[in-house]
């Protein structure tokens, strides 16, 4: 399982969801996973749009092996439904 982050380094859910990505590399529950600084990279809500096949509003978003998770509460769900880690980063 490979995760793909997309957020903005000045954006508190984007380092929470880079957070809970390393806690589930850490634990062996993903093989890695890239945070994709959409600024610096020139990645606009539109491009990820594209991928996501819907509109984008918000960030970070979140891709698990190419699928879209959502923003950083559907992403911490989806750690919670498939058991990746013991606890949630969200306490």
């Amino acid at each position: 399982m490979f995760v793909v982050i997309f957020g903005r380094l000045s954006c508190p859910f984007c380092v929470r969801a880079k957070q809970l990505a390393e806690q589930l590399e850490q634990a062996g529950n993903i093989e890695g996973y890239r945070y994709v600084d959409m600024p610096s990279e020139g990645v606009s809500k539109d491009d990820i749009a594209k991928t996501a096949g819907k509109p984008i509003h918000t960030v970070p978003q979140v891709f698990v092996d190419q699928q879209h998770v959502g923003g950083f509460t559907e992403f911490d769900q989806f750690v919670r439904d498939h058991q990746l880690l013991s606890t949630s980063s969200t306490a």
